[in-house]
């Protein structure tokens, strides 16, 4: 009775959750995702993060709000020194700024940095603004590139560090879409064969399809734009009813891309192109007869230059 109760050695998710100001769910995630969750015990078999287990996930942190994707960071986390001094830790790291790191080449960063400011501010008129202005001076495929999907990837790392920005990123892809959809359609199409796009089944990652719809109306090219989570026996009916020249199948996560589906689509006379895109797709299992394009410009030009072409 008499003495002191025992301290269990380290910190419990909890404790290092308001440490470093995330959710506990995400520091739970780490764990399972990328192997970053304590490796200590308590006397009483609890795991416990160590110091070194805490430093580790301080620098992932910092890496994914300089921009790193989490597994990347993860990676480096692991891979750094124990007692590595601390960098110090940039503007973007919290509060309303966004982690947009280092603008593609040929981008405005003011422009990007802009765009991230209105989006934190939920300031609707500057969002769309900056979009407009975007695409009236170098069409839809760069400001695509260079504007809106460096801070739409900003927001989602801040998301992932924090769980926090998921009203910005609503409100951001709301008005994003919205400035798409204001691309006039080709009142004379270039293609006589239509063009259909669409995501794969249950992917509800439609934003790409809508730039790409615009970027190839700029273009000249009409398309029939399906949307998110289109079945396979949806898309096949859409293929025989309309014999398009070329079909672009987009997949987000790595949940939506197992490809097998693919080679069941019917085929038409003449045969039809089929074109898929984005990052969830296991790309060593695409059929022979997928093309694969890992750009928006790519996209536009293997559809001109393909059957939907004159």
């Amino acid at each position: 009775m008499g003495g002191e109760p025992d301290r269990e050695p380290g910190l419990g998710v909890g404790a290092v959750a308001r440490r470093l100001g995330l959710a506990a769910a995400t520091l739970r995630t780490w764990d399972r995702r990328y192997g970053m969750g304590p490796s200590g015990r308590s006397p009483g078999g609890h795991r416990r993060y160590t110091p070194e287990d805490v430093a580790r996930l301080e620098a992932m942190q910092r890496l994914i709000l300089e921009g790193a994707p989490p597994g990347e960071a993860a990676l480096a986390a692991r891979n750094e020194p124990p007692g590595a001094p601390r960098r110090p830790r940039g503007h973007g790291a919290g509060g309303n700024r966004v982690p947009v790191g280092e603008p593609p080449a040929g981008a405005d960063a003011a422009e990007v940095r802009g765009l991230a400011r209105a989006a934190m501010s939920l300031d609707v008129p500057a969002m769309g603004e900056a979009i407009r202005s975007a695409i009236a001076r170098g069409g839809v495929v760069r400001a695509w590139d260079g504007l809106m999907v460096p801070v739409l990837a900003g927001i989602g790392r801040k998301h992932a560090v924090g769980g926090e920005c998921v009203e910005v990123e609503h409100l951001l892809s709301t008005v994003v879409l919205g400035c798409l959809a204001e691309v006039p359609t080709p009142e004379q199409p270039v293609n006589v064969r239509p063009v259909v796009l669409a995501c794969a089944p249950e992917e509800q990652h439609s934003l790409p399809l809508y730039a790409l719809a615009a970027a190839l109306a700029q273009a000249g090219v009409a398309a029939s734009l399906l949307g998110a989570r289109v079945p396979p026996d949806a898309l096949a009916a859409a293929i025989r009813r309309t014999g398009p020249g070329a079909v672009f199948v987009w997949s987000q996560t790595a949940e939506t891309g197992d490809p097998g589906w693919l080679a069941g689509l019917p085929g038409t006379r003449p045969m039809v192109r089929l074109l898929a895109g984005g990052p969830g797709w296991r790309q060593d299992r695409l059929p022979d007869s997928v093309r694969f394009v890992t750009s928006l410009s790519q996209a536009v030009t293997e559809i001109l230059n393909g059957p939907a072409a004159p």
